[in-house]
């Protein structure tokens, strides 16, 4: 119900937007978040967005390069990635849930994940 795409190879300092589109069901009560992991490392919050009022909320070493948004004609959002660093590289996975949480385990839905990888 919820397909991320966007990832790619990029270098450090490039851009990336990343978009996860939801079908089959109406996301628009929902709150919207994406996550990431690292190799060898547990997945993490990135961003959120409270769907019906746009209000997003940042996990503090993105904070000034990273901006989520959403599209509700398209129900889509979207995390635009700037100023990315090696430490960038991730899987990174987009969410649906009933709560604007930065837990990973408060989110109901879970979109494939979709690979970032900033080569230094």
């Amino acid at each position: 119900q919820l397909q991320a795409c966007g990832g790619g190879l990029v270098q450090v300092g490039d851009s990336l937007r990343l978009s996860c589109a939801a079908s089959g069901r109406t996301f628009s009560s929902y709150s919207w978040a994406w996550f990431r992991q690292a190799p060898g490392k547990e997945r993490e919050f990135v961003a959120r967005i409270r769907w019906s009022s746009g209000i997003p909320g940042y996990a503090d070493f993105v904070k000034g390069r990273f901006t989520i948004s959403r599209d509700s004609a398209k129900n889509t959002a979207y995390l635009q990635m700037n100023s990315l660093k090696f430490e960038d590289t991730a899987v990174y996975y987009c969410a649906a849930g009933s709560v604007f949480s930065s837990r990973d385990y408060e989110y109901d839905y879970w979109g494939n994940g979709t690979l970032v990888t900033v080569s230094s």
